[in-house]
């Protein structure tokens, strides 16, 4: 097969081009892009970053996983705190929607930890926390109606309670047992999983809450994205400028909300009078466009002092505290196999055959 495909290569060489720029580039760049130096701020402040990661091993039986986040604090030195968890699920095809649910849910209480304990100014989110809370509610999994008909204000109030009794790991495990103390539950509902899923979103819908509490201090970078709002092209945004922009600039400013089919099972209305202020910037000539969200409405002067401060520990056009907690929190494969060697799990994937 290989061979039909250098084949293929060889047929399509030099047909398959980049994007080229058209004449509606410039007019468009004109009203969305301003280049502009950025300096360091010269303030004094404290700001952390934090990340998260999850990896797993397939077996015959069941599924291995890591997940852990870390948030790096710096206020003249550099301080960390971080939660991590080794555990096996059952064969589910949301598998990665769950991992990943459980990864924030880590990434968030490191982030409050970084923010209550620590006082800091500013935190810095890998990603989008818009994007989090527009796909908030689990796609993966059905909740059935006698569960669903469980989820009032006493369960909230509980998990708020065991929240605050609990500032490491998952507290939704022991409200799952709760609310399947009902045996006509537990008849109905075999697959515990997809509850899982469910419970662990609502909890991670709380801990957002919290966050947003403080949402003058929170501040999403992100790399990549899929967002193509401010050009219109086929093409992402980010992708536009980092292909027809070369120096430091900031982009037009746009101010959204949470679309208006985002379904919360607590706290609608606090989370749909939220409005984000959204911004593309690049650092450094020459270096990567980032996206920027904050979680309200930010004026030129506010978003320019955040980008200045951001500016003072920047490598390469890219916060360093976000990329060292990136670095630092990231599971690799070879990970994966020390822990499985560390632990004694011994399984067979039944891909080994494969190797003879």
């Amino acid at each position: 097969m290989l061979n039909s495909l250098y084949e293929k290569a060889i047929a399509k060489r030099g047909n398959i081009q980049p994007m080229e720029s058209d004449n509606n580039v410039e007019s468009q760049l004109e009203w969305n892009w301003f280049e502009r130096p950025f300096k360091e701020s010269s303030k004094e402040f404290s700001i952390a970053a934090g990340d998260g990661s999850f990896n797993k091993k397939k077996f015959l039986t069941t599924n291995f996983c890591a997940v852990g986040a870390e948030s790096i604090i710096y206020d003249g030195e550099i301080k960390k705190i971080d939660d991590a968890d080794i555990f096996e699920i059952s064969h589910v095809p949301f598998l990665d929607e769950l991992l990943g649910n459980y990864m924030s849910i880590y990434e968030l209480k490191c982030a409050l930890k970084s923010i209550e304990e620590y006082n800091v100014d500013y935190y810095m989110f890998d990603g989008s926390i818009l994007g989090d809370l527009e796909n908030a509610f689990p796609k993966g999994a059905k909740l059935p109606l006698k569960i669903k008909d469980n989820l009032d204000e006493s369960l909230l109030n509980e998990f708020e309670r065991r929240l605050e009794l609990t500032p490491y790991g998952f507290v939704f495990p022991q409200i799952k047992e709760r609310v399947l103390a009902d045996v006509s539950v537990k008849m109905e509902y075999e697959n515990r999983e997809d509850f899982d899923l469910h419970l662990a979103s609502i909890e991670k819908i709380i801990l957002l809450k919290k966050l947003l509490e403080n949402k003058s201090k929170i501040i999403s970078i992100a790399k990549t994205s899929s967002d193509n709002n401010l050009f219109g092209w086929n093409i992402p945004d980010i992708a536009f400028l980092d292909k027809f922009t070369k120096k430091q600039g900031i982009s037009k400013l746009e101010y959204r909300r949470v679309f208006k089919n985002a379904a919360f099972p607590y706290f609608n209305d606090f989370f749909k009078q939220l409005k984000f202020t959204i911004f593309y910037v690049r650092l450094q000539d020459n270096k990567n466009v980032l996206k920027v969200e904050l979680p309200y409405k930010a004026s030129e002067k506010e978003i320019l002092d955040i980008v200045e401060k951001i500016n003072v520990l920047t490598v390469q056009g890219y916060p360093y505290l976000l990329n060292k907690a990136h670095n630092d929190v990231v599971i690799t494969d070879r990970n994966m196999k020390e822990l499985l060697k560390i632990a004694k799990v011994y399984e067979t994937t039944n891909r080994e055959v494969m190797s003879w």
